[in-house]
């Protein structure tokens, strides 16, 4: 019975490694419900025998081309018109068949955990997500890492990106075109794990910063603090656990300049997003930031140029990149019974004393300043960690593509701050994206700026809106250096906003420490 059986399975083997080795083959983003990306060059790519002729066809044109000495292949569609469902047919020795192929609009969703956070948790807090999930959508298609296309379903909804689902529903119901959503995010992680080494070590702006730290950097020096701190911690461990307390956190090493912490530079791009690079998109849809960058002396502003750079190029096209705003929410909102904004916080009287917190604020709305990149404003989204109104999110991420990518007439930010200049005892503040006009949210008084003289002393200033112009003065400070507005984690007394209805990002016009 044995030699029987290793006779009857010998040939069986094979024959498998002879297909395998023959047959043309498709990666999993090439698959059965899939969308092509229209108005753009479209790459099919696979593998076959090295050498072997293969025809790609779809809607009336036929690409051919010889697979290379290592078998892989790799067409280019040209530009495509939406619609469908059209048939994608691959031969070589073998045909592979794709069937329900749609040609429409494709984005990338990326990030931490708002990003990868499923519809599934988030419908329980938000009644729209919920009953939008209920639906089928036969123009919406979803794609999560590793995966194959799927319709957008009832059942696959329920499981897959809450913000970039929302996102895809309201775009597709815009723009009347086909959809395709690929996801690829894991939560609480850094923006170092996203880039490769390769795309960081190569840009000029983060190794300057590196550079620039590296001449301060004293290992010996770092080392001895390090001891100092550990010894102080296990002594306080051990306190707590005769108190019956938790511990804190050990503390942790300052590596060099430019080492990344907890990981490897772009372990999770390559695991989530490199099967897709080269796929044809529209776009990229980015929720990523409370926990940095992970890369030693190196700012979120910096590592997210070098990211946008960096996938542009893996990518071969300059792609818009648009970002939601961090920290989430902590603003009021033009309307409070608009869902859309139905959990911003509560508008509020000023502080007692004028904060000064507000630098992660402008580093991360300062990402915008990337060519092609724009920040989604949601500070009258609501806050938390994980803010529980992911159909908000995604209707505005939906807003922004449609001004900012697809030019349609829709104001895609609140104002910003563009050019300042004193006159006398009042300083005049110039806006972009002021929409249909500058306006105060939820009051007939404008709130929210602070002027300072050259004593860096900053209080709370009155302000007037003069067209497209806000002037800003305080009768204790006659001669103005600097404006700040918003300046603060927290800003629900910040309420200028364009009559569009949304919300004018923070900002300064000093550099002072």
């Amino acid at each position: 019975m044995k030699p029987q059986t290793l006779l009857l399975s010998l040939p069986a083997v094979c024959s498998c490694l002879h297909f395998a080795s023959a047959d043309v083959t498709l990666p999993p983003a090439i698959s059965d419900h899939m969308v092509l990306q229209s108005e753009f060059s479209a790459p099919v790519w696979g593998t076959a025998s090295p050498g072997e002729e293969v025809s790609v066809e779809i809607a009336g044109q036929m690409k051919s081309v010889k697979a290379g000495a290592d078998g892989k292949w790799r067409v280019t569609l040209d530009a495509l018109k939406s619609g469908g469902p059209h048939v994608l047919t691959v031969k070589g020795k073998n045909t592979v068949t794709v069937n329900d192929v749609l040609i429409g609009e494709v984005w990338v969703g990326s990030g931490q955990s708002n990003m990868a956070g499923g519809v599934r948790s988030y419908s329980v807090n938000d009644p729209v997500l919920a009953e939008a999930a209920k639906q089928t959508y036969p123009k919406l298609r979803l794609l999560r890492a590793g995966g194959k296309w799927a319709e957008a379903t009832p059942a696959g909804n329920d499981g897959f990106s809450a913000i970039l689902f929302a996102f895809g529903v309201a775009l597709q119901r815009d723009l009347g075109v086909p959809v395709g959503l690929y996801v690829g995010a894991v939560g609480g992680t850094p923006s170092g794990y996203w880039l490769t080494e390769e795309m960081f070590r190569a840009d000029a702006a983060c190794q300057a910063q590196v550079q620039q730290l590296a001449a301060k950097y004293k290992p010996e020096d770092e080392e001895k603090k390090y001891d100092a701190a550990l010894a102080k911690w296990k002594l306080a461990e051990e306190a707590a656990k005769k108190d019956g307390k938790p511990a804190d956190r050990p503390p942790f090493r300052v590596l060099p300049p430019g080492a990344v912490t907890g990981g490897k530079f772009g372990f999770l791009y390559e695991a989530h997003v490199r099967a897709f690079t080269g796929y044809g998109i529209r776009g990229v849809l980015w929720d990523q930031g409370e926990s940095g960058t992970a890369i030693s002396g190196v700012d979120q502003f910096q590592v997210m140029g070098a990211l946008i750079r960096g996938w542009r190029k893996d990518w071969g096209r300059d792609f818009p990149f648009l970002y939601v705003q961090k920290p989430s929410g902590m603003g009021c909102a033009w309307k409070m019974d608009d869902p859309v904004t139905k959990n911003a916080d509560k508008f509020a009287a000023l502080p007692e004393q004028v904060p000064a917190n507000g630098a992660f604020r402008e580093l991360h709305i300062a990402i915008q300043q990337h060519p092609n990149t724009a920040i989604v404003p949601c500070t009258d989204l609501g806050g938390m960690t994980h803010p529980t109104n992911k159909s908000g999110y995604g209707e505005r991420s939906a807003r922004v593509a449609l001004g900012f990518v697809y030019g349609r007439p829709v104001e895609s930010s609140g104002p910003l701050y563009a050019s300042h200049v004193i006159e006398g005892s009042k300083v005049r503040i110039k806006f972009t994206h002021v929409g249909k006009g500058l306006a105060a949210a939820q009051s007939d008084k404008l709130q929210g700026f602070a002027i300072a003289g050259a004593d860096q002393k900053f209080v709370w200033a009155d302000a007037a809106i003069d067209g497209d112009s806000i002037l800003v003065s305080s009768a204790a400070i006659p001669k103005p250096a600097a404006v700040r507005y918003a300046w603060s984690q927290t800003i629900p007394w910040a309420n200028l906003f364009n009559k569009d209805g949304l919300p004018a990002q923070a900002f300064r016009t000093d550099d002072w420490k």
